[in-house]
């Protein structure tokens, strides 16, 4: 049975029914109080019922399990007026007369709005009272509604923190994850690009036929899709939870300084917990997997928004000592408006220092923190930028700009709600990841814009950049591979302009 059919004609035959992993929820609050919905199970299905009274209730619907006395809409799929009316005299159930009843695509319609949307003739049902008038012609189908054109460059896409289609895309994000500790990168960015197209949507994926005319979604990834729609999860997704190579990766790669390699080894020599890898006395450690397991329980608990600010004090104060004109801007999560990251970046550009100014001044800060008895790690990379190399042709390269990777000591005092942080019995601080990325003055807006991210929203701007404009953009600037110039860029919007992109601003690149 096609896709359409699956969405309009009832589930197909279904598979076993398993526990949802990904449709938990907790109770949700209810914001259209003078609604109350009860979707009928008749001619839909267990599955697709439980599936959209979950949807309903983010939404803000009050919808009852069970029919009764309160509720005002009653909502079918593939069903008549009339069978509806015969559903509710099998269950002695007398209806009122201000009870709505009404075909699915309406509440479909309300879902995507986000609100209640008027009932008109399409959405409802008409109890034909005279049987032997004919068969009753059932509902009418409410025609999709058009997907707008969206392109397949998350840079040409909006997509904000209000991702309604998690269900989906955290089933991709672990996909995706698990195809990276296997080092395909194909499969890897083929459910990436999948889960940031849908991020982007402002309507949720109820049915398969609202995935028509949307990009980056091939065979495999609708698979996933009309499995989570029919199921409430998929299966391919719980067997990846409960694989003992992927659960051992993700624990090994949790730690500070533990990559592939690494996590590869000691899954090949059987480690499956981190008690046993700290307490082996054959393992040798590189120093900065050392910091990772003497600080694991901070560095592996989130980063508030009140804790990275709290940082950025601290950051702009040591900066200021040396360089008091310098910029000091919060890159990362935290500048696309998240609340929680597991680090905090920084980017420093002054416009009035040397170049012997910029390479000492981080030199100068790590030396002042480690007199405040701050600085708890430290590797610091020297810059090997040159301002004549084209930039790099892959979507992933890193800077060569002067960078610091840390781990800072932030007293709970500096946090602006302390009490509410996470704090260890008698504990008075906390170790913070944070990185600082010094860059030329000059070439701040690319470095700004690289490092704000997200990660697949740099990746797509790059191949855009490569594919349809004929450029090469990186973190020190934008080759016109047409001209054969450098173009120069005094703000993200001035490269946004030469590469003929719609601006887009940095709370709209969570994609």
């Amino acid at each position: 049975m096609d896709s359409l059919q699956m969405a309009h004609s009832g589930p197909r035959k279904k598979r076993p029914r398993q526990t949802g992993v990904l449709m938990a929820s907790a109770p949700q609050d209810i914001k259209f109080r003078d609604l109350v919905l009860f979707i009928l199970e008749k001619k839909m299905g267990t599955t697709r019922r439980t599936f959209l009274m979950e949807l309903a209730r983010r939404k803000g619907f009050r919808v009852e399990n069970e029919f009764s006395d309160s509720v005002t809409h009653i909502v079918a799929e593939n069903n008549s007026g009339s069978d509806v009316l015969e559903w509710l005299q099998v269950q002695k159930i007398k209806a009122s007369s201000q009870l709505e009843v009404l075909d699915v695509s309406w509440l479909i319609e309300c879902m995507r709005a986000g609100k209640p949307v008027e009932m008109t003739g399409k959405h409802q049902l008409v109890v034909r009272r005279d049987h032997s008038s004919g068969p009753n012609p059932g509902p009418q189908k409410t025609p999709p509604l058009a997907v707008q054109k969206i392109s397949q460059y998350a840079c040409q896409r909006r997509t904000t923190l209000n991702n309604c289609n998690h269900i989906f895309t955290d089933a991709f994000d672990i996909l995706a994850e698990n195809y990276e500790f296997k080092e395909n990168e194909g499969s890897a960015v083929t459910f990436m690009r999948a889960a940031s197209v849908l991020k982007s949507l402002p309507f949720t994926i109820i049915s398969m036929k609202d995935t028509e005319g949307i990009p980056c979604l091939g065979d495999k990834v609708k698979y996933i899709i009309e499995e989570i729609i029919e199921d409430g999860e998929s299966s391919e997704v719980k067997a990846v939870l409960n694989d003992e190579r992927y659960k051992s990766f993700k624990l090994f790669t949790s730690v500070f300084g533990v990559g592939l390699k690494t996590s590869e080894k000691w899954f090949r020599m059987g480690f499956r917990t981190l008690s046993k890898i700290r307490s082996d006395k054959s393992l040798t450690f590189t120093r900065m997997q050392r910091a990772g397991f003497l600080y694991y329980e901070d560095l592996v608990s989130c980063v508030t928004r009140a804790e990275a600010e709290a940082v950025s004090v601290l950051v702009k104060e040591a900066v200021w000592a040396f360089l008091p004109d310098a910029f000091v801007t919060m890159t990362g999560g935290f500048r696309r408006g998240k609340k929680i990251g597991h680090d905090v970046d920084f980017l420093i550009t002054s416009p009035g220092s040397t170049e012997e100014e910029e390479q000492q001044l981080l030199h100068k800060v790590m030396n002042l923190w480690e007199k405040k008895g701050l600085l708890l790690y430290c590797d610091l990379v020297e810059s090997t930028f040159e301002k004549l190399k084209l930039p790099s042709r892959k979507v992933d390269a890193l800077d060569h700009f002067q960078k610091c990777f840390l781990i800072l000591k932030l007293h709970h005092q500096r946090v602006v709600d302390s009490e509410k942080s996470s704090q260890q019995e008698g504990k008075t601080w906390k170790a913070i990841r944070v990185d600082l990325v010094m860059c030329p003055y000059e070439r701040r807006a690319f470095a700004l814009l690289g490092w704000t991210g997200s990660r697949q929203f740099e990746r797509d701007l790059r191949r855009y950049a490569t594919h349809e404009r004929r450029m090469m953009l990186d973190n020190h600037g934008l080759w016109d591979k047409t001209k054969r110039i450098f173009l120069e860029a005094e703000s993200e919007e001035e490269i946004f302009a030469h590469l003929g992109l719609d601006y887009i601003e940095p709370w709209e690149r969570n994609a």
